[in-house]
């Protein structure tokens, strides 16, 4: 019922032990509450962090660093809506964020987008029935387009340049309509995107061809929550899910000479086969060649028990939440 946003510090790399672990606790510098669930939050900029509230609220919280206090600093009620706003109970969940300083994105179950600008008090821009049905999760493609994904396996491009409002493209998975619930685009490929849903499947697409996957992975037991492309090393990916895995999957070349990610028990390896032909020109996780070279797959928390909720990657860094109510760092990605 009490919800809270919670700025953290997890101190610096001086203090990583001979396993990496990080030695000492993670120091909770401030917090405020938050009304609603958190359904999704990401930094606008150094300062403010955008969060979005099962009660279709988007907040704008500024994190002051000379006292360490966040305080909200901007807020759009109601978002999303089922009926009107006006109606006390009409909030509808905003499901996802997505931030392009200034411009912030927001998707809701109530099938609607909008786009903010921090710094304004109306929207920008609302597209209502952009979906008959749950957008899960919004990304830029580039700054005029946006992406979504929806509760029945649909992925659509939308031109915010554009006055209709109607995507400018509408891929899907075909056969059962699985909803799906995270994306994420290739740092330096914008054509490349990543899925996953509520089977558990990795899927890949280039938006510049066809209207269905590139490929389809088998991955987790149970709904993907999260895929995430390594921001400036994008052969790596991501994933996490309900049935408590976190995967490091890896496609850049020579896995053969490189060296184990996790030291200690517990790795699982697959393989899956791509093609390095000319990797500035083809991405690995568009192509299909079984006799070149493979892929690595790493389950990170080997003694899996609930479910992986969250995550995110800079550099070394991994930082995970999952249902036992604890934030998880990882410092030591790639050592």
């Amino acid at each position: 019922q009490d919800n809270r946003v919670s700025i953290w510090s997890v101190g610096d790399l001086g203090n990583a032990g001979i396993s990496g672990e990080y030695q000492g606790e993670p120091q909770l510098l401030c917090d405020i509450r938050h009304n609603g669930d958190v359904m999704d939050m990401q930094f606008l900029d150094q300062e403010r962090i955008v969060v979005a509230s099962s009660t279709g609220t988007v907040t704008v919280f500024r994190h002051h660093q000379n006292n360490q206090t966040l305080s909200a600093n901007h807020r759009w009620e109601k978002a999303h809506y089922h009926v009107d706003q006006d109606t006390s109970c009409g909030g509808a969940a905003c499901t996802g964020v997505i931030c392009n300083n200034p411009e912030i994105v927001t998707v809701g179950e109530d099938g609607r987008i909008n786009l903010f600008r921090a710094d304004q008090k109306a929207a920008i821009r609302t597209i209502d029935n952009a979906d008959s049905s749950t957008l899960h999760a919004v990304t830029f493609l580039r700054t005029t387009e946006i992406l979504t994904v929806n509760s029945i396996g649909q992925l659509k491009i939308w031109d915010l340049r554009q006055q209709r409002n109607e995507p400018s493209q509408i891929l899907s998975l075909t056969g059962d309509r699985v909803p799906l619930h995270c994306v994420d685009r290739h740092p330096n490929q914008q054509h490349i995107v990543a899925t996953g849903g509520q089977d558990g499947m990795l899927s890949v697409w280039d938006i510049r061809q066809g209207t269905m996957p590139v490929s389809l992975l088998n991955a987790h037991e149970a709904e993907m929550w999260e895929v995430h492309f390594h921001p400036s090393n994008p052969d790596h990916l991501f994933t996490c899910s309900e049935d408590g895995s976190l995967w490091h999957w890896d496609t850049s070349t020579d896995v053969s000479e490189k060296p184990s990610f996790l030291h200690q028990g517990g790795r699982s390896t697959t393989y899956f086969s791509h093609n390095t032909i000319n990797q500035s020109v083809v991405s690995a996780w568009l192509s299909n060649d079984p006799t070149k070279d493979r892929m690595e797959i790493t389950n990170l928390i080997p003694n899996q028990t609930l479910s992986v909720n969250s995550l995110d990657i800079l550099g070394p860094c991994l930082v995970y939440g999952t249902d036992a109510e604890a934030i998880y760092v990882n410092r030591q990605l790639f050592a």
